[in-house]
């Protein structure tokens, strides 16, 4: 399967412009089941047939509906698209089960979300560093870190995002995301044509999320202003620190 032209450049501008890969890496793909991961192990297979570079390439997946007697259902389903790519695939049982109430160490949804994202990312830390993998890839896309932005916004008092690239531990590990540049509709539309199927997320709350409720918000400033999200993306790398509010270097007066 041929990438349509922009899609092909806009990956490509991607890893060159955070120089993502180089010669000899280890990669650990993220996938979940969705489309974007897969998309993204699909596209790192194809994209070291051509590049002037090897990396080794294995992916990874948190299981959790793991049990004593092994894989879930979702996992297996998984294995067997994964290894069609010819990959191997790593499944790691979860080693946290969320509660679905809210409890007094997690107030409400959404600080159960965030504890199952760090502790599904810190076993995938964990498995990287012990196997010797120094890179893992992630699957987020253009719409995540606009969404991520406004979340930070909106519910941490902060301007921040995630980034395309981002080395960690002093830099015994690395995280990439190829898809940076493309838009959630353009990875759809390759997983259309690689005929995925993606695997239905098990997470009872996944449309009690904040994150659902930036994807809503998002969607309006979209429709409300033409250009908004190029504008948004642009701007996140284009800050313009002077003018923001640094109270830390103002002097205050009696």
């Amino acid at each position: 399967m041929l990438l349509s032209r922009g899609v092909n450049r806009r990956i490509g501008r991607a890893m060159h412009d955070y120089s993502m890969l180089t010669d000899g890496d280890r990669v650990l793909v993220a996938v979940s089941g969705g489309i974007d991961s897969f998309v993204l192990a699909w596209l790192l297979v194809e994209w070291r047939k051509k590049a002037p570079i090897h990396y080794d390439l294995a992916a990874v997946h948190v299981d959790m509906e793991a049990d004593a007697n092994g894989p879930g259902p979702m996992a297996q389903k998984l294995r067997r698209s994964i290894s069609a790519l010819g990959l191997p695939l790593h499944i790691l049982p979860a080693r946290w089960q969320p509660d679905l109430l809210p409890t007094e160490t997690t107030k409400t949804y959404h600080d159960l979300c965030f504890q199952c994202a760090r502790s599904r990312r810190t076993q995938m830390f964990v498995y990287a560093r012990e196997c010797g993998y120094h890179t893992i890839a992630l699957g987020h896309h253009r719409d995540d870190i606009i969404e991520t932005f406004l979340l930070n916004l909106t519910c941490a008092g902060n301007i921040s995002t995630m980034v395309p690239k981002q080395n960690l531990f002093s830099g015994r590990l690395t995280l990439i995301r190829p898809l940076a540049y493309l838009d959630k509709v353009e990875i759809e539309e390759v997983g259309r044509q690689l005929r995925v199927t993606p695997i239905r997320s098990l997470c009872p709350l996944r449309e009690q999320t904040k994150r659902r409720d930036m994807q809503h918000l998002a969607s309006l400033i979209y429709q409300q202003i033409p250009g908004a999200k190029e504008h948004i993306f642009a701007a996140l790398g284009n800050i313009r620190q002077q003018y923001l509010l640094n109270q830390s270097k103002e002097r205050h007066l009696p």
